[in-house]
């Protein structure tokens, strides 16, 4: 008899503590679910970036609509991406110059005006790379704090792809910083070939310049030194007709370039 009620008093407590187990611990879905309701801006950012992804895919291999179309949602996408961090990181509106400084240093303001330059612009691959690039490192970061709460070993080949995206974070930043360079050129070839508007490289000429100002993303201003030195080197070993044209060439990217110093990196 007291076997049993020893027995009955362990079994007793077991269920207590399994029950107590599963209080603190609900089930992953659940987790999701109030992750999701406390989150809400930061989920939202995380689908409209995967959608960006999306629509990107759509646009080089449109299977589902054209490739205008697609074209269209990515900057779309890209726009509200944009907001929606612009409104994480200037919640309230004010009208005064305060205001409109921080808010044109912004990165998020950036390429809110990066999706109004292009949107009436013929679909060229290249516009859509920095959009894309950055929405594939945002979005992989934010996926695996998602699988996390889901649960540690949850989708391992999503989690494999993830891991070569963050050992790749710097070369990834260089190459959405060499696009947003290498845009500026184009608006003035797609200009000629009757593709964009008149005002289309001026306006992006302001994006560039603010993208090389940037508080967070230095590397804007380490692609432009980084090419400058590569041409000054390349003109050194060049005959003098094509050095003359490549010193030309600097000095004259040299003279538009912001005068005014650099701010200091800001913590996201």
């Amino acid at each position: 008899m007291f076997r049993e009620k020893v027995a009955y008093k362990m079994n007793d407590d077991q269920g207590t503590e399994s029950n107590r187990t599963s209080t603190t611990q609900p089930p992953p879905q659940a987790r999701l679910i109030e992750h999701v309701k406390e989150n809400k801006i930061d989920v939202a950012l995380w689908a409209t970036r995967v959608l960006t992804i999306v629509f990107a895919i759509g646009y080089v291999f449109p299977i589902f609509g054209t490739s205008q179309n697609n074209f269209n949602k990515v900057l779309l996408a890209n726009a509200a991406t944009s907001a929606l961090r612009l409104h994480q990181r200037i919640p309230s509106f004010a009208f005064n110059r305060e205001f409109l400084n921080r808010l044109i240093m912004e990165d998020s303001c950036h390429y809110l005006l990066f999706s109004l330059i292009f949107f009436y612009v013929s679909p060229v691959f290249l516009i859509v790379c920095p959009v894309v690039l950055f929405a594939v490192l945002h979005a992989s970061s934010y996926s695996l704090k998602l699988l996390d709460i889901i649960g540690q070993n949850s989708w391992w080949g999503a989690r494999f792809f993830i891991s070569i995206v963050e050992f790749q974070t710097t070369n990834i930043l260089r190459l959405a910083a060499f696009s947003e360079i290498f845009l500026m050129p184009l608006t003035v070839i797609l200009v000629f070939m009757g593709r964009a508007g008149l005002m289309t490289p001026f306006v992006y000429y302001h994006f560039l310049f603010m993208r090389y100002m940037s508080r967070r993303n230095p590397y804007t201003r380490t692609m432009f030194t980084e090419l400058r030195m590569a041409t000054e080197s390349l003109a050194c070993r060049s005959p003098p007709v094509v050095s003359k044209i490549l010193r030309g060439g600097v000095a004259f990217v040299s003279r538009l370039a912001p005068q005014t110093q650099v701010p200091p990196p800001q913590a996201n």
